[in-house]
C-alpha cells in the first residue's frame, strides 16, 4: 500500500546530534538520511535498532576512525518502524525504487525468479525454463520456484511423465527427418517426422499444461480412479501398476511447491508481527505487486498460548465479550462472525491497490516473496496462505494464522 511509505520525519544537527538522536527509539525501522543539497541522493537502510545504528553512522568515534561517517553530511532523518524483516524489505525497496528506479534491483541483490514456461502458441508446444515470464501469456507461466535448478527439475522429472518434445527447434514435420535420442527412446512422439498426427500432439501437449496448472492434480485424479477402478474389477496388477504411477506423479508434484502457480493466478496473503502494539501486519500479493501492511486488529481478541499444553485449539484468536457496541433490539451476533467480517475488511483494504505495477516492481516483489518463500522453515518469520478452489480466502485459516503470529512474542 502506498501509505505504506510515509515516514516520521527529524531535522538533525550535526553539532547537537546526541540531542536529536535521543528522539529515535530502539527498535526495527527502515531509514533514509538526506543532505542539505536536494538533489543529493539519500543513504537507506534498514536496522533493528534504528538509534543504535544512527548513532553509529552519525557521532563520530575515536575508536574506530575508519568506519563510515555521515554526520557532516546529513540534515534530515526520515524512519519508519517494521514489526518484521518482511516489512522492512519491502518498504526498502520501495524506498530505493523511489530515488533508483531499476538500479535497486542491484542494490538490493534481487534477482528474477525461475519459471517454467508452456509454450502453448507454439505449433508443437514445448516446455522452457526461464526468468522472464511472458505478460501476454501468463497463464501458461509457472512459479517462481527455488532456482533455475530446482525449476529444471521439476521440467526433466515432469516431461518423463509424458512424450512431449524436448527439442528447441521450430518444427517442420518432414517423414525424412532424422528425429532425436528421445523419439528413439520413446520418450517423444516424434512430430519432427510425423510419428504422430497432429492431433495427438496437441493432446499430449494439453495433459502437459494441464498437468502443470495443477501441480499434477489432473493427472493424479485419472490414475487414482483407474486405480480404483481396476480393484473394484479384482485386476490387482493392473493396479499395483497404477498404483505405482500414483506415486511417482506425487514424487514430482513434490517438486513444486505451492507457491508454484501459475504467474496470473499467484494470489497470496502473508501474515506477519507488527510494530503497532495488539495487531498483525497483513501484506498481499496479488497482480504481480506486494501490497501492505493492512493492520488486523487483535484487541478483544484472546490469544492462547500453544505451549500451555491446556486445549487442543492452540494460538487461535477468540473474541472475548468486548465487542463494538450495538443497538438494544439488534439481534445478537456470533463472536466469530465479527472477528471474520474484521478480517474481510483487511482483505478488501488490501485489494484496493492498483492492479499494474511496473516492470521494475513486478521484478522486484516477485524477487522478494520468493526469497522470503523459499527460506528454511527454521528461518521463515510469518505464515502465508492461498486462496481455495473457488479462489476464496480461507477466512477461518487466517484467523488461525493470526493467533500463532499474535502468540509469538508472548512466548518470547
Amino acid at each position: 500500500m502506498q501509505a505504506a511509505l510515509s515516514m516520521q520525519s527529524l531535522l538533525f544537527d550535526p553539532a547537537d546530534a546526541r540531542a536529536a538522536l535521543a528522539q529515535l527509539p530502539h527498535a526495527a525501522a527502515v531509514f533514509a538520511l538526506y543532505g542539505a543539497e536536494a538533489h543529493a541522493e539519500p543513504y537507506i537502510g534498514r536496522t533493528p535498532n534504528l538509534r543504535a545504528r544512527l548513532e553509529r553512522l552519525l557521532i563520530p568515534s575515536e575508536k574506530h576512525p575508519r568506519r563510515l561517517q555521515l554526520a557532516g553530511r546529513v540534515r534530515r532523518i526520515e524512519w519508519r518502524l517494521t514489526g518484521s524483516e518482511f516489512e522492512s524489505l519491502l518498504l526498502q525497496f520501495g524506498l530505493l525504487q523511489k530515488v533508483y528506479g531499476t538500479k535497486s534491483l542491484e542494490r538490493m541483490h534481487l534477482r528474477a525468479p525461475a519459471f517454467v514456461r508452456f509454450l502453448g502458441s507454439n505449433a508443437y508446444p514445448r516446455v522452457v525454463v526461464t526468468h522472464r515470464p511472458s505478460l501476454r501469456e501468463a497463464d501458461w507461466s509457472y512459479g517462481p520456484f527455488a532456482s533455475r535448478a530446482a525449476a529444471e527439475r521439476y521440467v526433466d522429472e515432469a516431461l518423463k511423465l509424458f512424450l512431449l518434445r524436448r527439442c528447441i527447434d521450430d518444427l517442420h514435420p518432414d517423414p525424412s527427418h532424422p528425429g532425436c535420442v528421445y523419439s528413439e527412446m520413446k520418450m517423444c512422439l516424434a512430430p519432427c517426422y510425423k510419428g504422430c498426427t497432429d492431433q495427438r500432439y496437441a493432446e499430449e501437449a494439453a495433459a502437459v499444461e494441464g498437468f502443470l496448472a495443477t501441480r499434477g492434480e489432473t493427472r493424479l485424479v485419472t490414475l487414482r480412479t483407474e486405480r480404483e477402478a481396476a480393484s473394484a474389477a479384482l485386476e490387482f496388477e493392473a493396479a499395483a501398476t497404477l498404483h505405482a504411477q500414483v506415486q511417482r506423479v506425487e514424487s514430482v508434484r513434490a517438486l513444486a511447491p505451492d507457491l508454484v502457480r501459475p504467474v496470473s493466478r499467484l494470489r497470496a496473503v502473508i501474515l506477519q508481527a507488527a510494530a503497532e502494539p495488539d495487531s498483525v501486519a497483513v501484506f498481499s500479493f496479488d497482480g504481480g505487486r506486494l501490497s501492505g501492511p493492512a493492520l488486523f486488529s487483535t484487541l478483544g481478541m484472546r490469544i492462547q498460548n500453544e505451549q500451555s499444553g491446556s486445549s487442543s485449539l492452540f494460538a487461535q484468536p477468540v473474541a472475548l465479550e468486548a465487542l463494538p457496541e450495538r443497538s438494544p433490539e439488534a439481534a445478537p451476533r456470533p463472536a466469530r462472525a465479527v472477528i471474520e467480517e474484521r478480517m474481510e475488511a483487511v482483505l478488501a483494504e488490501l485489494a484496493l491497490e492498483p492492479s499494474a505495477p511496473s516492470p521494475t516492481e513486478r521484478q522486484g516483489h516477485m524477487a522478494l516473496l520468493k526469497r522470503w518463500y523459499y527460506r528454511p522453515e527454521a528461518r521463515r518469520v510469518g505464515e502465508i496462505f492461498f486462496p481455495d478452489a473457488e479462489d476464496r480466502w480461507p477466512i477461518k485459516a487466517l484467523l488461525r494464522g493470526v493467533g500463532r503470529v499474535a502468540a509469538r512474542p508472548l512466548q518470547a
